[in-house]
């Protein structure tokens, strides 16, 4: 659906399922998240985000280097379910295997996705959250053009840190 110079972002398939498990069971990869998700779990996150697809025309797209054909992960756009100060919104995310990581693939994808949201979709603002913690995916946000804007305690994550708190930034195409 989207290509970049080194990716092809489109909808999960059901090949996608086992390489996505592995990455989502990944302590490394899921450092920043409560806990690594089970392959059931794994399997309900692909469940929902094709089902955001078919109600909202967008969602995260499996991530799939075009010179090998490897599915690496995800990077797209989700409206988040959980309700805060600045929600409805439409959210940009990534996740990528360690494997993949520190080679530019989030950003190169997250520009395209952006690019997207705003010249074909017509989305006024995108939004991108995570715990401060989280330098990398910070680095990302800040080089596809977001800027801070708010912290806020996450609806869904336990009370006590230090995964509560969570930095928003946004990009207002």
């Amino acid at each position: 659906m989207i290509e970049t110079p080194r990716l092809l972002l489109r909808l999960f398939r059901d090949q996608d399922r086992e390489p996505f498990a592995r990455l989502n069971a990944d302590p490394h990869v899921m450092r920043y998240f409560p806990a690594p998700l089970t392959r059931a779990g794994s399997d309900a996150m692909v469940d929902k985000i094709q089902a955001h697809y078919r109600t909202h025309g967008f969602t995260l797209y499996a991530a799939e280097r075009r010179d090998t054909n490897e599915f690496i992960g995800f990077v797209g756009l989700a409206i988040p379910g959980f309700e805060t100060h600045f929600t409805p919104c439409v959210e940009i995310g990534w996740r990528l295997a360690a494997a993949h990581h520190n080679q530019g693939f989030a950003t190169e994808a997250a520009r395209a996705v952006l690019h997207h949201a705003f010249q074909n979709l017509a989305l006024r603002e995108i939004v991108s959250f995570t715990v401060p913690a989280n330098l990398p995916s910070r680095r990302v946000m800040e080089k596809i053009g977001m800027h801070f804007d708010s912290e806020f305690d996450h609806p869904r994550l336990p009370e006590s840190p230090p995964l509560r708190r969570h930095g928003r930034d946004r990009n207002a195409g």
